[in-house]
């Protein structure tokens, strides 16, 4: 072989590295763009699930204007997109990076007098836009309505 089939053969396999280190980059940030994007969706069907308790009477086992006794079943604390809880109180990125409370259980219910807000806190799967925690969002849900906020 001369020297320019070696020279094109060396720069072929340059071009096809580069190639598939973007390919690799591009399917890592759509992994986590999808994981964000099904984080909060999970976090409306829960915020929404919320604000049907609040309206519902105590008699027909709802909150009766109340988000008080509201609590999640195990069903809706974790699936494949991530884990989720509930608090009282809006969490900061990174502040739950376990879901147990000092009995060692999911915080899944609210517990106490009147209650007109909550927030819902979930933790994805896939790393989040700092590349070292997990991707995090919050819901505040009150009586009239839902915020989701990005949290990493």
């Amino acid at each position: 072989m001369g020297q320019q089939q070696l020279l094109l053969i060396v720069l072929g396999v340059i071009i096809v590295g580069i190639a598939i280190a973007v390919g690799i980059s591009m399917f890592k940030s759509n992994a986590q763009s999808s994981n964000r994007d099904q984080v909060i969706n999970d976090l409306n069907n829960l915020a929404a699930k919320a604000q049907q308790y609040y309206r519902k009477p105590i008699a027909m086992a709802g909150g009766g204007q109340n988000f008080s006794q509201f609590w999640l079943v195990p069903a809706d604390t974790g699936n494949a997109n991530g884990s989720y809880m509930i608090s009282t109180t809006a969490p900061t990125a990174g502040q739950y990076n376990t879901f147990t409370n000092s009995t060692g259980t999911v915080a899944d219910s609210i517990t106490g007098g009147d209650v007109q807000t909550i927030y819902i806190y979930g933790l994805g799967t896939e790393l989040g836009n700092d590349g070292t925690n997990k991707v995090e969002a919050c819901a505040t849900v009150t009586q009239n309505g839902i915020t989701t906020k990005v949290l990493n």
